[in-house]
This record gives structure tokens, sequence and C-alpha cells, in this order.
């Protein structure tokens, strides 16, 4: 998995959030748990979550 920022991490579980709150199925084991935000966290936490985050490169800095 790679290292992904907080607020990186923030916006892909609060995304996944709200597609399983809008009924997206859930790819781990729910475990008789019904919050959206924990499921999506236990998501991320397995590296299962179906969404890519595409990142722009910085710009050079010329010396």
């Amino acid at each position: 998995m790679e290292e992904r920022s907080r607020f990186e991490r923030a916006r892909i579980i609060s995304a996944r959030a709200l597609q399983i709150a809008m009924g997206a199925p859930v790819l781990t084991d729910k475990a008789g748990e019904k919050d959206p935000i924990k499921l999506a966290r236990k998501e991320f936490e397995a590296d299962v979550v179906p969404l890519t985050v595409r990142c722009k490169e910085p710009p050079k800095l010329e010396d």
C-alpha cells in the first residue's frame, strides 16, 4: 500500500463512505457494523478500496 497523506486518506475514506451509504457493496466483512465511515476505514486499512488516486507531480524548481 502506498503512503498517503492525511488529506488523501480522509478524502478516500469519505468518498468510499458515501458510496457505501448509497448502497454500494462492502468489500470486507461487515461484522455487524452499519456505520459507513467505519466500514470505509476498514476497507482502507485492508487495502481493498476500489478507488484510484492520481496525483500531479509538483512543479520542478530550477536552481
